[in-house]
């Protein structure tokens, strides 16, 4: 596009749905992916499909959209009908039943948000004239179209947050809260714990140390380091973490390997080990700026091994490869301890029957409250000197 060109407004673009990933070419939907969010990447996306993760027996059924300004595609998002509300990570299941009770219809429910992955990040991938406010008002006159009880936008980037709103007003917004790591400067993981409070390094390094004399020795593997004896290692270790809970896994060994097969420069596998033997595994995806921590299990008790294994050992990896954020996983206020921040996120929500909408807004606006002190309170006890 040319200087003397306007961007396309959202009367200029249309929008398409396909039904799978295949129906895009992996180039051009890649072509509009930036290099920091592998979990958007057509890669990743059609392993969730073709394994069998998501589609019709497994309750997402995909309904991607597709933005295009003539013959050119210019845009995507990710979206499903979901039949539940399992592997979301922002729960409305009391606003599912309280609308069954009430004799409506919650499901089908239209939800835009990456499968299984609570990891914030850009939900819209567009090309660089389309503005992101034109795209939203083009995709939101679809979605709001769609004959559903609700549509859901889930763990989007603050930027397309705000276009969203901008772009259909009556979008109501949940607020959460996750813990990521940011590099402060510390140089290397000594230099982290030199900017924390004495108390706070002291129990670092007695965690560390801890599993250290346990006999637990751990080593990072990066892409094709990771070998299919580790990889499948890893995934008894994943099984066990949902089995001990009485679930069943969302995710099967033929996705992971398909991720180590088309996206392998992506993958950080940290392996625990005793005797040389492998115990426990933490698996993580990595973008150009940032590490991303998923999936992890043991097939051992040994104390504070999942500090080390799922926070310790990224945050090494990210001052050693030059990686500035460190996004370990949802929930879980022990990391606040540990150096990692409390980041406000934001999720979107279209409820169709103003009776449902009206309750829905009671509870987001009582909860925005709550939330907001709770991450102002855990902010302030961050472990970190005083400036």
């Amino acid at each position: 596009m040319s200087r003397l060109e306007s961007p396309p407004t959202a009367s200029m673009l249309q929008v398409r749905e396909v039904a799978s990933m295949t129906a895009v070419p992996r180039a051009d939907w890649n072509a509009l992916v930036g290099d920091d969010h592998p979990f958007l990447r057509h890669e990743f996306l059609d392993a969730l499909e073709t394994t069998g993760a998501v589609g019709e027996s497994s309750g997402w059924v995909p309904r991607h959209l597709t933005l295009w300004q003539g013959p050119r595609l210019v845009g995507v998002l990710p979206h499903y009908d979901k039949y539940h509300s399992r592997g979301e990570y922002v729960f409305d299941w009391a606003w599912a039943d309280a609308w069954e009770r009430a004799g409506g219809a919650y499901y089908p429910k239209g939800l835009s948000a990456i499968p299984f992955t609570p990891v914030p990040g850009p939900r819209m991938a567009l090309s660089a004239e389309v503005d992101a406010l034109a795209a939203a008002r083009a995709f939101a006159a679809v979605l709001e179209a769609q004959p559903r009880s609700s549509w859901h936008l889930l763990f989007a980037a603050a930027n397309q947050v705000d276009a969203w709103q901008a772009a259909w007003p009556a979008l109501l917004t949940r607020h959460g809260v996750q813990f990521q790591w940011q590099d402060r400067g510390f140089g290397d993981f000594d230099g982290f714990l030199a900017a924390m409070t004495t108390k706070r390094r002291k129990a670092i390094r007695r965690e560390r140390r801890l599993v250290a004399e346990q006999g637990v020795t751990l080593r990072r593997l990066v892409g094709r380091e990771i070998d299919a004896a580790a990889l499948a290692h890893f995934y008894r270790c994943y099984c066990i973490t949902y089995l001990e809970r009485g679930q069943q896994p969302y995710l099967s060994h033929e996705f992971f390997q398909r991720l180590h097969e088309t996206l392998p420069d992506t993958l950080v596998l940290i392996q625990a080990r005793v005797e040389g033997k492998p115990v426990a595994a933490a698996l993580c995806l990595q973008g150009a700026n940032t590490l991303y921590g998923r999936y992890w299990g043991s097939e051992v008790v040994a104390d504070c091994l999942h500090f080390e294994a799922c926070y310790y050992q990224g945050i090494e990896h990210c001052l050693e490869r030059g990686l500035r954020r460190f996004d370990p996983g949802t929930q879980g206020e022990h990391k606040l301890s540990r150096g990692f921040a409390p980041v406000a996120l934001r999720s979107l929500h279209h409820i169709a029957d103003p009776r449902l909408r009206d309750a829905v807004a009671r509870f987001c606006d009582d909860e925005r409250r709550h939330v907001e002190a709770y991450r102002l309170h855990a902010a302030a006890s961050l472990p970190f000197k005083a400036q």
